[in-house]
């Protein structure tokens, strides 16, 4: 899939491109199966316009892209289906390791690695550790990962905190909540796309969306591409945000 063109990407820069967006990657099987073609396959295209989305992001300045690419409630799918996916990141990570002095993008990720497999589990924490440095866009990586277990960790972690004495009920803040999250120290998404023509959230990022906008459109993931991503940046510049003002 290619980039649009050089005046194309600067009509998008002329807009204000939001800080963080937050992109819930569906549609993979519904594409395949409008194809005749296995599950997995749409999961194979789907990869591949990650890694398109992934590079726009980049070349028109946004700071932070969260990806949805595997929930806690996932692993309920075909073995089979499951093990693709698995393998696909497995392969991307792969390559990642490989061009990351390239690319230069900062990879972090959400969610309780620990199911994944020893393999996976170190290449995941090889690709954020090499690439802390790099002062490109940040992709949060989310897999494992579901929002109520992320904020039930979180509550966790803090009534732990005051069973050890180290903190009392009353001491707890948004600010400080929102430490103990995954996303600690990123900035809470601007704006959030959901592909496929879904309207839901899906368990995703539930604390951090308080306030972000919201966009969603029937195009299915594997065919979303910069003008889509353009198209929704388009549409959150037309949105007033008052943050619970006038």
């Amino acid at each position: 899939m290619k980039l649009f063109s050089k005046k194309k990407k600067e009509q998008t820069q002329a807009m204000a491109v939001p800080t963080h967006i937050a992109i819930i990657m569906d549609g993979n099987g519904r594409w395949a199966k409008k194809r005749g073609l296995p599950r997995t396959a749409g999961h194979k295209v789907g990869a591949e316009a990650f890694r398109t989305i992934a590079n726009y992001a980049k070349s028109i300045g946004l700071k932070y892209l969260t990806v949805y690419a595997f929930s806690t409630e996932n692993w309920k799918r075909d073995r089979e289906e499951v093990d693709a996916i698995m393998d696909l990141l497995e392969t991307y990570l792969r390559e990642l390791i490989r061009d990351m002095d390239k690319n230069r993008v900062r990879f972090c990720f959400f969610g309780d690695l620990s199911r994944l497999s020893p393999e996976l589990q170190r290449e995941a924490k090889e690709t954020a550790e090499r690439s802390a440095g790099y002062d490109g866009v940040q992709v949060n990586f989310c897999i494992n990962y579901g929002a109520r277990d992320e904020i039930l960790r979180a509550a966790r972690a803090f009534a732990a905190e005051c069973a050890a004495g180290k903190a009392e009920p009353g001491d707890l803040t948004e600010a400080g909540f929102s430490n103990l999250l995954y996303s600690a120290g990123v900035p809470d998404p601007d704006l959030i796309i959901r592909p496929s023509g879904e309207i839901r959230i899906s368990n995703f990022l539930l604390w951090q969306s308080a306030y972000s906008e919201y966009y969603f459109t029937d195009t299915l993931w594997p065919d979303f591409g910069p003008r889509q991503l353009d198209e929704a940046i388009a549409a959150f510049n037309q949105r007033n945000r008052r943050f619970g003002g006038v």
